[in-house]
């Protein structure tokens, strides 16, 4: 395989950090690491493997070319810079939700929809799916090819890092300030301080009531899994936990099945691990996931009247820069 030249727009955010350690742990071949970001960044200095790349300013950018450029600088950055590197060549993957409803821009997950990549996407772009979307229909996807679903209620509690290193910082300043006996600082990235608190709010809220997020989660999981009329309610929830999204999904067949069926399904996906049990066969919580990068499923139960319930946990920083490194 050819060494691959890649560039990384918004390498100083939390996602960019992740991407840098998890193509450092890789074994693809890499024959430049372009590492670009906002003015406030330019100029530190981030080890790669056995050299040092210096973050170089993206609105001063006149070479856009690369094999493949990953963006995690937001959506206003990837609708600008994004196709002047797809026009250059490069493939293009987005981090934001600039493109996802695009006709012409897959949403790809590679063990949902491992064909996405069979060709060049003629927009030169892929979209990264939402991280908790992608659990979900890691989850969903063998259940709805076996049976017929009725509709799906889902239950989403995402950490502070789904609001980048700036939703980190502010959670830990929050946490030592209530600890400490002082008035929290005023939250500038969520809607109130998160420490010590439970948010029923991620994302905008629409003149519907629902918020973009959510709005996110029912349009991506029809995508991907190709059921335009899936019926999916979610609500959004932001805890006071660092990293990792745990869903609680709810789920009702057309059919009565057997829990074993539903369990029997969910272990044959591929990086995807099964608990059944209690806490004494370790069942998945953010904190303490055995295996960062897959995902978790515990509480496979069914209730009285056929809906079933899942607990659904995933690292959700490495699970999707791994799902783009394994495609």
């Amino acid at each position: 395989m050819r060494a691959i030249d890649i560039s990384i727009i918004g390498a100083t955010g939390a996602v960019g950090a992740e991407l840098i350690k998890l193509l450092e742990s890789s074994q693809l071949p890499v024959s430049r690491l372009r590492l670009l970001a906002s003015r406030t960044s330019v100029g530190r200095r981030l080890r790669f493997r056995d050299e040092i790349c210096i973050v170089e300013p993206l609105d001063e950018i006149d070479d856009t070319q690369a094999d493949i450029a990953f963006f995690s600088a937001g959506r206003a950055v990837s609708a600008k810079y994004g196709p002047l590197f797809a026009a250059q060549g490069a493939l293009v993957i987005d981090n934001s939700n600039a493109f996802r409803m695009n006709p012409d821009v897959p949403l790809l997950v590679p063990q949902i929809n491992p064909n996405a990549l069979a060709a060049r996407p003629r927009s030169g772009i892929v979209e990264n799916p939402n991280c908790s979307a992608i659990q979900l229909v890691r989850a969903l996807r063998p259940l709805v090819t076996a049976f017929h679903v009725h509709q799906i209620i889902l239950t989403t509690y995402q950490a502070a890092s789904g609001g980048g290193l700036k939703g980190i910082d502010e959670l830990l300043e929050g946490s030592r300030a209530a600890l400490a006996g002082r008035a929290p600082p005023r939250a500038k990235h969520f809607p109130f301080p998160l420490a010590f608190n439970v948010i029923p709010q991620v994302g905008e809220i629409t003149s519907e009531g629902v918020t973009l997020e959510e709005r996110k989660r029912l349009q991506e999981s029809r995508k991907l899994l190709g059921l335009p009329h899936l019926r999916l309610t979610s609500s959004c929830v932001r805890v006071p936990v660092v990293n990792g999204h745990p869903e609680a999904v709810y789920l009702e067949l057309e059919e009565s099945v057997h829990v074993v069926q539903v369990r029997e399904l969910l272990t044959l996906e591929p990086d995807f691990r099964l608990s059944v049990g209690g806490p004494h066969v370790g069942y998945p919580t953010p904190r303490h996931l055995t295996d960062p990068a897959i995902v978790h499923v515990a509480r496979v139960k069914v209730n009285p009247e056929n809906p079933y319930c899942l607990w659904i946990v995933a690292d959700n920083l490495k699970v999707r820069r791994l799902t783009h490194l394994s495609s």
